[in-house]
Parts: C-alpha cells; structure tokens; sequence
C-alpha cells in the first residue's frame, strides 16, 4: 500500500481550511505553524482578504516576505495585509504567538515559501540559513517599529497606485513604522516628489543608490544632503548629470555634493557616468570619500591632466578592485598618467576596462610594464582603441605571465582596416591567423576575444560581435 505524501496532504488541509473562511479565521489560534505558510499562499492566490488579515495579527514567524508571492504588486492583498497589521499595532500586547516584525514587499525569498509549501525538502539556501539567522537575532531586541521593506524604482513622473497607498499608509503612522529600501533607482522622476517619498524612509538601510537623471547640477545638490543622511550606502551611480544653466554657481553646487561623500563612510563602489561637472573638479570629490574603494568607474567624462594626476594619487583607490575609465579620452594626456594609476592599483586590481580612450600605440606601450605586474587581473577590455599587431603582440607577451587572466576582449588589429577605416575580412584573418600563432608561441593556453570598433550600424557605442581566438 502507497503511502501518502506528507507535503501534499499540507495542501489539501489549507484547500479544505479556505472553503469556510469564518472556520478558518477561528481556528488560527491551533493551527500548527507548519500549516501557516501553506495556508496563506491559499488565501493570498484565491484573494481570501480576512483570512489573510487575521493571519497576519497570527503570523508565528519574524518576517512576512509577502512580495516573493507577488510577480506584480497587487493592492488589494495590500490593504488586506496593512488592515492586519492596523489591528497589531493597535493592541498594547502582541498575541503570544505572533512575532511579526517585518513585512518584506519586495520580490525576494521565494525560498521560504518554496521550503513551506514542499518544493524544496532537502534543506535551506544559505541566502534563506542567512535571513533566519538575522531573524532570530531581531526577536532578541527590545520591541521596536515593525520594518517594511520595499524596492524603491523610481521611474515614472507619478507613484503608482499601489506604492502611493503604502506611503500614505506608513506617513499615518511613522511613529509605529520603519520603512526601509536597500536599493534605490531613479530614473526620471520630479525631485519635489523624491524629497517627500524619501522624507518617509529610513535612509541609513539604503545600501546601494543609483541616479539616472538628466538633472542639472543645482538638482543633485537639492538631492546630496539626502545622500548624506545614507550612511550605510555601499555602492553609488550618478549619471547624466550637466552642468547648471546659471553661471558662476557651479562650484558652490560641487562644493554642496562632493562634501556629503565624508559622510559615507561604508560606500565601496564608486560609478560616475556622463558628467559634464567633473572636468577640473574631481579631486574636490576624492578627497572627501573617507574609506577605501573596491570598484571606481568613471565613464564618458570630461578629464582633464589634473583630475588624473589627482585619482593616480587618491590613497582611497590603492585597493581597488575594478577600474573603469571606458570613454575617458586619453589622446591628449600626459603619457605617464596612466602608467603611475595602474602602479597604484597592481596589487589587488582583478579588472579593468579602457574601452573607446582613444588609446594607439603609444600611449598602449607606456602601461606594458606596470600591466603585466597586475597580478591579480582576471578581466581586461581594451575595444574601440587604435592598435596595431606589433603592439598587440606586446601586448599578449606581457600578460602572459598573468595567472588569474582569463578574460580578455581587445579591438580588431589596425592592419584589418582600408585606409577609410573599412573592415576588410580577408586581413581580419590573416590577423586572426598571426594572432593564433603568437598565442601558440607563448605556449600558455588562452581565449582572448576581438571586437571591431563601435558597429556604423548599431550606434556610437554598440561594438560588434567579439569573435574568440582559442589556444588550447
């Protein structure tokens, strides 16, 4: 006789628990704890709206991660949920059962409700062992306001119906609530209304920010103190941002950003992307990050010798892991700029990326030697630079001795082009072939990639295809 699946028999106890939701609600107080998750994925999918109120005042674990059983924010089973948690915060007592302290909205820890509801039966992820861990460790604390968490994208000129009702929800009851947003996105949104949404969360949980704007100076600087008060933020992209229309406030603006960087005192990643502002001012914004960073990325800006000379001295990028300097025209730098940066950094460097700088020969075989002490590096991208094979093969002789390497992208050899800078196939592969044959050579087995220049038919920065030369 075939015995019966335990796991399926705690469906067919919430299916049938859910057919008399009064029952339901009523027998709460004895359901096994077992029986909860299951059960509220039952009334969460059939839109059982009280039972999933009364669950929630029930609910015997610390965290509730409604947002891993919703592919789209649903309203109503917000209401539902925040209607529960009204009638929690209202009693003086929490019920002895109940250890609620957090409701996650945010489209993560689907593996709790897998583990419960019997998809997975050999044992937890280690992410999920981690949020247990971190769990029990809330419940050992003094009773404080019950977190909500949330991912924050803001991208449309108006909040959607759905996060307008829970800010609304937590500005009645601030006292009582904690809302919190480890990463925060913007993307195009009016800075009035990000002052008033960000005026409701705790701004020391953002780690990670991201700024995709077309603001002018003066708007980041309305938006840097806010910045500031982010203290635990590790990783921070700004981009697009252009200089002001009124001349002469500039600097006052730069001075109002670059000074809320001191106050950041765990940020690691670094990404600066199209700013006009940087040009002449970006030791100002060095000398203000007070912890070492693990990535720097400046892209697509404006430099100048002294901005260089400054980050090649900067002690806060001696440990860097990444560095990104991709659109950076380089043509007209002083040639022992990049050299003295890349000494700086040959220590822990593991990636790093010069892609469209502008880099010919010359400049290519300045950073020969202090490349090939970066011990480290496991990725290097040299596309839409002008090099020649002479170079190229320099180049591959000098990484060589690279143990962690093993990615590498480089652009098409000068030689695959007519003089109107027209790819021609049949020299792309005798390149090809000379390439095989200096890889053979150094008798060290490697992949590298090439990519011609930026695709005429793709657009300015969308390279072709990178093709692979293998030496096994």
């Amino acid at each position: 006789m075939k015995t019966s699946n335990p796991l399926r028999l705690l469906d067919l106890a919430g299916m049938s628990l859910l057919r008399d939701e009064a029952s339901t609600i009523t027998a709460l107080k004895d359901l096994p704890t077992e029986l909860f998750p299951p059960v509220f994925m039952e009334a969460f999918y059939g839109r059982y709206s009280e039972t999933l109120k009364a669950m929630v005042q029930a609910w015997p674990f610390v965290r509730l991660p409604l947002g891993g059983l919703m592919k789209v924010p649903h309203l109503g089973t917000l209401q539902a949920v925040l209607a529960g948690l009204d009638i929690l915060l209202a009693q003086k007592d929490h019920p002895r059962r109940c250890k609620l302290r957090v409701l996650d909205l945010r489209n993560t820890s689907q593996d709790f409700w897998r583990m419960w509801s019997g998809y997975r039966v050999h044992g937890c992820s280690s992410s999920l062992m981690a949020q247990v861990a971190e769990d029990r460790s809330r419940t050992k604390q003094p009773r404080a306001p019950l977190e909500v968490f949330i991912e924050l994208h803001l991208k449309e000129r108006t909040l959607d119906g759905f996060l307008t009702y829970l800010i609304r929800w937590v500005e009645q009851r601030k006292a009582s609530i904690h809302l919190c947003c480890k990463k925060l996105r913007i993307l195009s949104f009016p800075i009035e209304n990000i002052m008033k949404v960000l005026s409701m969360v705790q701004l020391d949980c953002i780690q990670e920010v991201q700024v995709n704007c077309t603001w002018h100076l003066s708007t980041l600087a309305v938006f840097a103190p806010l910045l500031g008060q982010m203290g635990n933020v590790q990783r921070l992209l700004l981009s697009n941002i252009h200089m002001s229309a009124l001349a002469g406030q500039e600097q006052r603006h730069i001075v109002q950003i670059t000074s809320q960087f001191l106050r950041l005192h765990h940020l690691r990643d670094l990404h600066l992307e199209s700013h006009s502002f940087l040009e002449g001012c970006l030791d100002q914004m060095l000398r203000c990050l007070t912890t070492p960073l693990d990535n720097l990325a400046i892209t697509h800006c404006l430099l100048s010798d002294s901005d260089l000379s400054h980050l090649s001295q900067c002690p806060n990028i001696s440990q860097l892991k990444g560095l990104d300097l991709s659109g950076i025209t380089l043509t007209y730098s002083s040639p022992e700029l990049l050299p003295v940066l890349l000494e700086k950094v040959a220590a822990t460097l593991q990636e790093l990326y010069l892609e469209q700088c502008g880099i010919m020969d010359s400049h290519l075989e300045t950073i020969l030697q202090p490349l090939s002490r970066c011990s480290q590096l496991m990725f290097l991208s040299l596309r839409g630079n002008l090099i020649s094979m002479a170079v190229m093969e320099k180049l591959l002789r000098h990484t060589s001795g690279l143990p962690s390497l093993s990615q590498e992208l480089y652009p098409v050899p000068q030689e695959s082009y007519s003089s109107q800078r027209i790819l021609q196939p049949g020299r792309l592969a005798q390149c090809r072939a000379e390439l095989f044959e200096i890889l053979r050579v150094l008798g060290r087995p490697r992949i590298i990639w090439i990519s011609s220049s930026p695709c005429l038919h793709c657009g300015d920065n969308t390279f072709s295809h990178p093709q692979p030369i293998v030496y096994r």
